[in-house]
């Protein structure tokens, strides 16, 4: 499987200037292509691929309009044309339904402005030195060798951040390394009270707090937005409280991805099966929740779960959003009526309390078909998984804190 290794990168100011030529370059010709493939789109003419990279790459070297394109590496140049190619294919596909996931939209003209610029170097431009990574036509330039590469790369894309860093990119290929089987499932519901709440086969239930990343930094992320903001567009000082403020960005992201990372290993590492809801993450963002949500990073989340259950030989079983987890009883199977957020226990008709949250994990476990293996061990394994007590049949027990984030 390819995955990718990413260092820190320190060019030095020559090759910094280099880079940001190639930036702009690998920009122009991509902005090209999609202007050539809208003119032939209007004009009702068909234009192949390596007409495309003909004309925007081979005959504009030759133009003096374009003739600063011969300054940077042609390999860049390429491949932004093939980027342009990609992303034309991917619109394409999605109109047909052959792409999974949401409608994307037709490829759109990059900015200049955009803080964040890349450039991608196939074999032929580029090879790995003890010190760091040398470059057609930029150098050696030094990385920061944090681990090994754990094969020979097969691609490099070299980033610069908003904040001024730069980050160096391979793609290398990794043997699965199956893990020793485990007995336990789990179910996850995700929420952003509590980040992830799990219920195992084993009977085991765990609630994940929401470390809130965002959160912790959001008063000195207001103050450096504000200071932003009154500077004068253009200027300087404009520049360096942009940076000020992408660093904070900077900052909140690791964190929250070292996070998700940890707990994604832990999860695959304890569980054979994992199961989770397919989320509408793009609507929850359009409600008033919508800052909670981007900063839970529940995608993030459930795509490291994948990534990792793919290395390790596991699996990740996913559901779909529409089924009610929350409302179902996950002993009797009643759906009941839809619950405010603050409601984070209820009584069901046949008289069991449950917890919303775990109650949800274990409805999950069920719905991925999980649930039927398990019950082959004998016992009322769904009232073991939820952990519910029998009770009266009555109406919801509210929280008496009123907590009504958690989805």
């Amino acid at each position: 499987m390819l995955v990718r290794y990413r260092y820190r990168a320190y060019p030095d100011g020559d090759q910094q200037k280099m880079l940001s030529r190639s930036f702009g370059c690998a920009r122009t010709v991509f902005n090209d292509a999609v202007r050539a493939r809208q003119v032939a789109h209007t004009a009702g003419v068909k234009i192949s691929d390596t007409d495309v990279q003909r004309r925007v790459v081979t005959i504009a070297k030759s133009t003096p309009e374009r003739a600063w394109l011969a300054e940077v590496s042609s390999v860049v140049l390429v491949q932004a044309c093939q980027d342009a190619r990609r992303a034309y294919r991917n619109f394409f596909d999605s109109l047909s339904g052959k792409r999974r996931g949401r409608k994307i939209g037709a490829p759109r003209f990059r900015s200049r402005k955009n803080n964040r610029q890349s450039i991608r170097f196939t074999r032929t431009g580029f090879g790995v030195t003890d010190r760091g990574v040398r470059l057609a036509k930029i150098g050696d330039v030094k990385l920061a060798w944090s681990r090994e590469l754990p094969s020979e790369p097969t691609s490099v894309t070299v980033l610069r951040e908003p904040d001024g860093r730069f980050y160096v990119s391979f793609v290398v290929e990794v043997e699965q390394t199956p893990l020793p089987a485990s007995p336990t499932v789990a179910g996850i519901d995700l929420g952003l009270t509590d980040l992830a709440t799990i219920a195992r086969s084993d009977g085991t239930r765990e609630k994940i707090p929401n470390p809130r990343h965002l959160g912790a930094k959001q008063r000195r992320l207001s103050r450096a937005q504000k200071a932003l903001s009154r500077k004068r567009k253009g200027s300087a000082n404009r520049a360096k409280a942009r940076v000020r403020v992408a660093v904070l960005h900077r900052k909140v992201r690791e964190t929250r991805l070292d996070h998700h990372h940890k707990l994604a290993l832990r999860l695959i590492r304890e569980n054979q099966t994992v199961a989770v809801e397919d989320l509408a993450v793009a609507g929850m963002a359009r409600t008033r929740l919508a800052k909670s949500v981007h900063d839970a990073g529940w995608s993030t989340l459930v795509r490291l779960l994948e990534e990792k259950a793919a290395r390790y030989g596991r699996t990740v079983a996913t559901i779909d959003r529409w089924f009610p987890s929350t409302r179902t009883c996950c002993v009797c199977g009643v759906v009941g009526d839809r619950q405010p957020l603050c409601v984070r226990q209820w009584v069901c008709v046949c008289g069991v309390v449950l917890d919303r949250d775990y109650n949800a994990a274990v409805n999950i476990i069920d719905a991925a078909g999980l649930a039927e293996s398990l019950n082959a061990c004998g016992g009322d394994v769904r009232l073991r998984l939820a952990g519910a007590v029998a009770g009266e049949a009555g109406t919801p027990r509210t929280d008496p804190t009123g907590h009504g984030e958690a989805a």
